[in-house]
């Protein structure tokens, strides 16, 4: 039922013509690669995992102007194995993407999970982690999404007939 060509399908239609913009599968790794003459920027998710292509776009969404104008939006990757220092960083700069993400998830009746992405350090994502992805998705169900994200999570909506997917009330921080 969860198949990532759904996502580029819908993903390519929100975005292509109105933001110059592509989802693309198959990376080893992800990456933003931003527009370039007449090519389109591109969203790259690895492989073919539907959890890979909700992340990367969650990022795409909340990038700005002047980030998505930078190859990975300009932002610096510690890879897998960081420290507690390290990983700490990453979670600040995650909040925001995963909640994202989570609502994206929501959208479409897919099931969530937080990613660390430290697997070899052995550092999960951390309670406090968590309560702030929580937190960020209580105040996009008050609040509103951004706007691309909006655009994506109604068009998942509406795909995966989901049509009360940002009620806050289908969010709980004890499933996470």
């Amino acid at each position: 039922m969860f198949h990532s060509g759904a996502l580029v399908d819908v993903f390519n239609a929100c975005f292509l013509l109105k933001q110059h913009t592509r989802l693309v599968g198959g990376a080893e790794e992800p990456l933003y690669i931003p527009q370039s003459g007449l090519e389109p920027a591109q969203v790259i998710f690895t492989r073919d995992y539907f959890a890979s292509a909700l992340h990367e776009i969650a990022h795409w969404c909340i990038a700005g102007e002047a980030r998505r104008k930078l190859q990975d939006y300009g932002y610096w990757y510690a890879p897998d194995g960081r420290t507690a220092q390290q990983q700490n960083e990453f979670e600040k700069v995650e909040i925001k993407p995963q909640a994202l993400e989570w609502i994206f998830n929501a959208a479409c009746g897919h099931r969530f999970r937080v990613s660390a992405d430290n697997l070899m350090a052995g550092l999960g994502a951390s309670e406090q982690f968590k309560r702030d992805i929580y937190q960020q998705v209580m105040r996009y169900c008050k609040q509103g999404l951004p706007s691309r994200a909006a655009i994506f999570a109604q068009a998942l909506s509406d795909k995966y007939k989901r049509p009360e997917f940002l009620c806050a009330d289908y969010f709980v921080c004890a499933q996470l």
